[in-house]
């Protein structure tokens, strides 16, 4: 799915024309079997160009120089690692990113031993996740030609590795991630008028062809389930609202309780009658981040035939101010038989998500849930856009879902969840109300979907920083970044894979 660049894996050797990349540290060394293989007199053009360009082989830094007379190649490329404590603690997706950007539309050989490092099959199979996640663009709207030369004839990356049948397998598994997070960035990426709540429910139909079982339910099933929370968002839209349950079976007992994941999917969220202000409002074509992130996992875990039984759950909708619209003091019914006043028709992701939740609870069983939301605006106040927020109800479970955030870069902050936060969306006239003021939004937003968990381990993820419009990284280049696939990719593997 990364489409305009491609990578293969090869044993370390002659290379024909284009760029040769090369490792060193911050001792400028090349690993004897790279110097051997490209040639005795590289490793002193590497010192003699370093000194001149004052190189001194940081991580992630890099020097070009023409490629030395007798050999093939166009150019060197020579890419710093650190010093031998940075070299203890590569991220391997990172180095991938940053050497993907550096020979973005060209041709290169990759020679991935350096002095000092033992590259391990998944080491080489992370930078190939790496590259492909930082060579993804969404331009298939541009109707204008790039500059000559500029990506005109993709990327192509031969990495030269020790082992290259168990560097191939391991990419194999680190492949179907990148598709995964690409599927999300996709549908982020998506306008709202290409991509609304049927569309999106066709495009996660798309699953079954993997292996998925897909479910579809629509306006009158959703009716009848009892889900009035999420059907009163969606009444102010001429676009019907859907909930898509996906289901991957790959536990060795077909029996066993899955595990749960359930997205936020408002394709557009204008506010509704408690509209938002102009500025931005274009970004609310996001507010499906979570859904999107659901549906890419659910992707990754098909892809690689991951060995667990998954739900995941999709609640998608859009928020918008016609006549029948929902109103500030309307109240609701929710599946659960809770009634909610609504204050602010601006707080809707977490009617959606309260039906969602209710819904798989009950019908299925699960082991655990995770929910995935761009719910507040508050969070990204508290930790900004590197950093998501995590509400839960259970300490073994969130110890788990921040370690898989820490080994992934995609890190996770667990917010409190008490009392006050609860008493704070009482109501006078409903069980309770869809907000809790200004004050600790984040919180009071988690505290009413915690009211949709009954003794169920859960976490919520409020993912409205990271989504969408975050910052910048050697990995991701997109405006929808993908957040959380790789996380949720890497917490199944680690605990819940057979």
């Amino acid at each position: 799915m990364a489409d305009g660049i491609t990578i293969a894996f090869g044993p370390l050797g002659p290379v024909g024309r284009g760029d040769v990349v090369l490792f060193v540290g911050d001792d400028l060394a090349l690993a004897p079997a790279v110097a051997q293989a490209i040639g005795g007199g590289v490793a002193d053009l590497v010192a003699r160009a370093a000194a001149s360009e004052r190189f001194k082989g940081k991580s992630l830094s890099a020097l070009a120089l023409p490629a030395p007379a007798g050999l093939e190649a166009d150019r060197l490329l020579v890419i710093g690692l650190g010093s031998e404590k940075d070299r203890a603690k590569i991220d391997w997706p990172a180095l991938g990113g940053f050497t993907a950007g550096k020979v973005s539309g060209r041709s290169a050989g990759v020679a991935l031993i350096a002095a000092g490092l033992d590259v391990t099959a998944a080491n080489a199979a992370d930078f190939a996740l790496g590259a492909r996640l930082r060579h993804y663009s969404f331009d298939r709207y541009k109707t204008k030609k790039k500059p000559e030369g500029e990506d005109a004839k993709g990327t192509a990356l031969t990495l030269m590795v020790a082992d290259v049948a168990a560097a191939e397998a391991a990419a194999k598994v680190s492949e179907a991630v990148a598709d995964g997070v690409i599927l999300a960035r996709e549908l982020i990426n998506e306008p709202p008028n290409v991509l609304y709540p049927e569309e999106f429910a066709r495009r996660a139909e798309a699953l079954t062809a993997l292996g998925v079982e897909v479910e579809v339910l629509g306006p009158g099933k959703l009716e009848a389930l009892g889900m009035g929370a999420l059907l009163a968002v969606a009444q102010g839209s001429t676009r019907e609202a859907r909930v898509v349950v996906m289901r991957w079976n790959g536990a060795t007992d077909p029996n066993e309780a899955p595990i749960a994941f359930i997205g936020k999917g408002v394709c557009f969220d204008s506010g509704g009658i408690s509209i938002k202000s102009a500025g931005g409002m274009e970004d609310m074509k996001g507010d499906m981040g979570g859904a999107a992130c659901v549906v890419g996992t659910l992707h990754a875990l098909a892809s690689r035939k991951a060995k667990v039984n998954v739900v995941g759950a999709i609640g998608i909708v859009e928020n918008m101010p016609d006549g029948n619209a929902m109103r500030p003091s309307d109240i609701v019914t929710s599946m659960s038989g809770q009634t909610i006043e609504i204050i602010n028709t601006d707080a809707e992701g977490r009617l959606v998500l309260a039906d969602v939740l209710w819904h798989i609870q009950s019908a299925y069983k699960p082991k655990f849930m995770i929910d995935l939301a761009t719910l507040t605006g508050a969070i990204i106040v508290a930790l900004g856009q590197d950093i998501a927020g995590m509400f839960s109800n259970d300490d073994a479970l969130s110890a788990k879902i921040t370690a898989a955030g820490e080994a992934t870069g995609e890190a996770v902050w667990r917010m409190p969840l008490i009392p006050a936060y609860d008493k704070a969306i009482d109501s006078k006239f409903a069980d309770m109300k869809n907000t809790g003021g200004r004050h600790g939004g984040a919180a009071t937003a988690a505290s009413f979907l915690k009211r949709y968990v009954n003794d169920v381990p859960w976490a919520h993820l409020d993912i409205a920083g990271v989504a969408m419009s975050s910052s910048a990284s050697e990995i991701n280049r997109s405006w929808g970044a993908g957040w959380g696939v790789r996380m949720l990719d890497r917490l199944v593997r680690d605990h819940y894979e057979a």
